[in-house]
């Protein structure tokens, strides 16, 4: 069994609380990348179209790159970014995954987010009172099961992002097929 911090480097985000918030329109606009962009990032589509927060500053902030592995501290989810989110700020409340040569990145987030043996071990070494929280210490320290050939992980991996992008795709159009029977309904009730 291997560490995940022995196949891939771990980079946390920009401490939100330190950044300085500057009014002028001369500081860069930067987009936080949260929740939100993870479940779409997931998905491979947009699901959700609120507007993310901004912040305007000078001061030198982790931002995403598309393709870059992003693991959530608080609900323990991994993902990829799509070049949609490219340039978002990333504060502490993510770390970058940077996954060495033995072992690709989409297979990295399905074992992240679906092996039970690692899940068990994020489970277990949640921290905080009101609001569970995992920590770097406990991301770098998880025991990764035996890990597959390369070119067997890239199939996984593919085959994994694949099939969350097509259960996306049937929820928004279950989702639509529901609006419209609804407004159907509402059209029938009123006549």
């Amino acid at each position: 069994m291997k560490l995940l911090q022995d196949l891939a480097e771990c980079e946390t985000g920009s401490p939100q609380f330190r950044i300085q918030e500057l009014t002028g329109t001369d500081a860069p606009l930067y987009f936080f990348y949260g929740q939100q962009e993870m479940e779409n990032d997931l998905a491979g589509i947009e699901l959700n179209r609120e507007n993310p927060k901004t912040i305007r500053t000078s001061d030198r902030v982790s931002t995403v790159d598309a393709g870059d592995i992003l693991f959530s501290l608080i609900s323990g989810k991994t993902t990829v970014a799509s070049f949609a989110h490219r340039g978002y700020l990333y504060t502490q409340n993510y770390v970058r995954l940077k996954p060495r040569k033995e072992i690709d990145g989409k297979y990295l987030v399905y074992l992240l987010n679906e092996s039970d043996y690692v899940r068990k071990q994020l489970t277990m070494g949640l921290q905080g009172s009101a609001v569970l929280k995992h920590t770097v210490k406990q991301l770098r320290e998880i025991e990764l099961p035996e890990l597959h050939s390369v070119e067997k992980q890239i199939l996984i991996g593919n085959l994994y992002f694949e099939q969350l992008n097509l259960q996306a795709l049937k929820t928004r159009a279950a989702n639509a097929e529901r609006t419209i029977t609804v407004e159907k309904l509402k059209r029938v009730g009123l006549s």
